[in-house]
């Protein structure tokens, strides 16, 4: 189980200006903001973003300053994973050191879609297991309870995240993810591509459709 709230993509503006200064043209510049206070990339704008994005990272700087901010809840296998991306990534996570034992241990606090009907019902005691030992430890402090709870937490256990990337992390993600095995990732991929302009500066649909033609 993965879900992405309060999305928001920043400095849209600024990033392809910039895109502008190495040939002086920002008398090209066409891009505006509607009426809605929506950031809109003119015609010229994007054809150089798209020019810029196809031709590879090292001329697409422009994108690691289009900044993206979005909270996930995910479980703790699938931020393992995410882990690896700790360059130009920031998050703020809820605390489980400080804050598992401030309410009841349930099984909504965990991802357990993939579970059958008998390992649902051993996950479900197990859940109901780790909820005793909270409530022990809030009627005794004892730390040795607490340590229990945090030893014997599953990895399928959720956690939000607050996280800012940019479109360069963003594309190196999708590429390499798209297809991953684990249905967070194709879930993660699919918001990316919702992302304006994400899908059209990579062409991602002629992308998909030679890798469709070639196998």
């Amino acid at each position: 189980m993965i879900k992405i709230e309060r999305v928001k993509v920043l400095n849209f503006d600024n990033a392809i200006r910039g895109a502008r200064n190495p040939m002086n043209s920002w008398d090209r510049g066409d891009s505006y903001y509607d009426e809605n206070g929506n950031f809109v990339l003119g015609e010229n704008d994007f054809k150089l973003a798209r020019k810029l994005c196809l031709a590879g990272s090292t001329h697409r700087k422009f994108i690691r300053q289009i900044f993206v901010t979005m909270d996930i809840t995910a479980p703790l296998y699938w931020w393992k994973e995410f882990d690896t991306y700790k360059v130009g990534t920031t998050a703020n996570s809820t605390s489980t050191m400080h804050k598992i034992h401030s309410k009841s241990i349930e099984m909504n606090d965990f991802s357990y879609d993939k579970l059958g009907e008998e390992s649902l019902k051993v996950f479900n005691d197990f859940v109901g297991y780790i909820e005793t030992k909270r409530l022990k430890y809030l009627d005794n402090k004892d730390k040795r309870d607490w340590e229990e709870i945090i030893q014997l937490l599953p990895s399928s256990y959720n956690q939000m995240r607050t996280c800012t990337m940019d479109y360069e992390n963003l594309i190196n993600m999708y590429e390499v993810r798209k297809n991953h095995k684990l249905q967070e990732w194709r879930d993660f991929c699919d918001e990316i591509i919702k992302l304006p302009y994400f899908v059209d500066m990579f062409d991602l649909n002629s992308k998909e459709k030679n890798q469709e033609l070639e196998k």
